[in-house]
C-alpha cells in the first residue's frame, strides 16, 4: 500500500499535461499548492512526487488522481458533438470544467433514464421525431404542442424573468430535464466561462436534458433555451456556442437557430406588432418587452423579416450584445434553495427523493447525484417545496 509521504515515479509529461490541461502557468499552479515555483518544475522534469502532493496536484488542477498515473497523456475530447466551430477553426479543447460538467449531466441522465424505466414511465414521443429537411415551422408547432404554450404565450407574462421561469417550467413538465448552473456542481470558486458555451442537449426518449451556462449573458439564456430544446426535436445533441442568432458554421445550428427565432417571435404576430413598434425610437426594445427576448432577438427577427438591414442589424448588435449582464438574479440571487430550484430542477429532486424512499437509490448516490451534503439533502423537500 502507497503510504502519502512515499515518493512515486511518475511521468513528467503527465504531470505537465495536468497543469496545462487547467491553464495554470508553473507560478499559478505553485501559488495554488502553496510551494515555491521550483518544486512544481522538479515534479514536472523528474517525475518524482509523493502522494500527498500528487492528490494536492489533482485537485488543484481539477485532474482525476487516476490520470496521473497514465504513462502517456491522455487525449480527451467531449462526449457529445461539438458545435462550436467558429470561422472555419477547430473548437478550442474543452476545459475541465466542461468536460465535468457534461459528465455530471449524463451521470443524471443515465440514472434518471434506469429509474423511469423501473416505475413503468413511457418514452417521449417528440424527441428525436423530426428530420432536418421537414422545414422548420413543424418543429416550431410540436414544441409549442409539447410545452402546452400557445403561440403568443410571451405576451401575457408580465417580465422576461417570469418568461424564461414559465418556458423553464413548461419543458420539466413535458418531460425534459432543465438545468441553469454558471459553476461546476456547487463549487462557486470554478465559474463556468459563457465564451466556451452556452449550453448543451442530451438526447434520450426517457430523460433529455438541456444544460444552460448560467454565466452567460441575461439576454442570451432565453434564446438558448429556445436554441437547446430544438436540438431535441431534431434528435441532434452537442455543445453549443453562438453569437445570438449569428451565422453559424453548422446547418444544424442555423436551423436551430431558425427555429428558436420563430419560437420566441413568431413572423406573423412581428409583422403586425412592428408598425406599432417602428413609432419609437428603439423599436426593439418595444419588441423585446412584448416578446420576452432580449433586444438583439427583436433586431435580428426584424432583420430576418427585411424590416432593417444588415447595416442597422449590426451596429446594434455590436452596441448591445453585452446587454443584462451575466448571470441570473433569478438563479444566483444568494438564496440557496433558489438556486437549488434551477440548478437541480424540481422535477429531478423529486424523482430523487422518491427513489431514496423507496430504497431504489442509496443515500451516498443521492448526494453525489444532487450535489448536496446529507444535511441540506434532508431538507430539500421542504425547502424546494417538493410534492412527493
Amino acid at each position: 500500500m502507497t503510504t502519502q509521504s512515499e515518493t512515486l515515479q511518475l511521468q513528467p509529461d503527465v504531470l505537465r499535461w495536468a497543469r496545462q490541461r487547467a491553464e495554470l502557468s508553473e507560478d499559478a499552479l505553485a501559488r495554488k499548492v502553496q510551494l515555491n515555483a521550483d518544486r512544481v518544475l522538479e515534479w514536472e522534469n523528474s517525475g518524482r512526487i509523493s502522494m500527498s502532493w500528487a492528490e494536492r496536484l489533482a485537485d488543484a488542477t481539477h485532474t482525476p488522481l487516476g490520470y496521473l498515473f497514465l504513462t502517456f497523456p491522455p487525449y480527451e475530447s467531449l462526449p457529445i458533438r461539438d458545435f462550436r466551430t467558429r470561422n472555419g477553426e477547430s473548437p478550442a479543447k474543452p476545459s475541465p470544467d466542461l468536460l465535468e460538467t457534461v459528465h455530471a449531466m449524463q451521470r443524471r441522465q443515465d440514472w434518471l433514464r434506469e429509474e423511469l424505466i423501473a416505475t413503468g414511465a413511457e418514452p417521449l414521443n417528440f424527441i428525436a421525431a423530426y428530420q432536418p429537411n421537414e422545414g422548420y415551422t413543424a418543429v416550431v408547432d410540436a414544441m409549442r404542442n409539447a410545452l402546452l404554450l400557445a403561440s403568443n404565450w410571451a405576451a401575457t407574462v408580465p417580465n422576461w424573468s417570469d418568461a424564461l421561469s414559465v418556458l423553464k417550467d413548461n419543458a420539466e413538465a413535458a418531460g425534459i430535464l432543465v438545468v441553469f448552473n454558471g459553476v461546476v456542481g456547487n463549487n462557486t470558486s470554478r465559474k463556468l466561462n459563457p465564451n466556451e458555451f452556452q449550453g448543451f442537449a442530451l438526447l434520450d426518449e426517457y430523460a433529455p436534458l438541456i444544460f444552460i451556462n448560467n454565466a452567460d449573458f441575461k439576454a442570451a439564456q432565453m434564446f438558448t433555451l429556445a436554441h437547446e430544446l430544438a436540438h431535441l426535436f431534431i434528435g441532434a445533441e452537442g455543445v453549443s456556442a453562438f453569437d445570438l442568432l449569428l451565422p453559424s458554421e453548422h446547418n444544424l445550428e442555423l436551423l436551430c437557430n431558425q427555429i428558436a427565432a420563430e419560437f420566441l417571435v413568431p413572423e406573423t404576430a412581428l409583422l403586425a406588432f412592428w408598425p406599432s413598434a417602428g413609432q419609437y425610437r428603439d423599436p426593439f426594445q418595444q419588441i423585446a418587452r412584448h416578446f420576452k427576448v432580449s433586444r438583439i432577438v427583436a433586431a435580428r427577427r426584424a432583420l430576418d423579416l427585411q424590416l432593417i438591414d444588415r447595416d442597422a442589424f449590426f451596429a446594434f448588435y455590436h452596441e448591445h450584445k453585452t446587454q443584462g449582464g451575466r448571470g441570473r438574479q433569478t438563479a444566483d440571487g444568494g438564496n440557496f434553495w433558489n438556486t437549488q430550484r434551477w440548478r437541480i430542477g424540481v422535477r429531478f429532486a423529486s424523482a430523487v427523493v422518491r427513489a431514496v424512499r423507496a430504497g431504489r437509490l442509496p443515500h451516498r448516490e443521492a448526494y453525489a447525484l444532487t450535489g448536496l451534503s446529507s444535511a441540506n439533502f434532508a431538507n430539500m423537500p421542504e425547502r424546494m417545496g417538493l410534492r412527493i
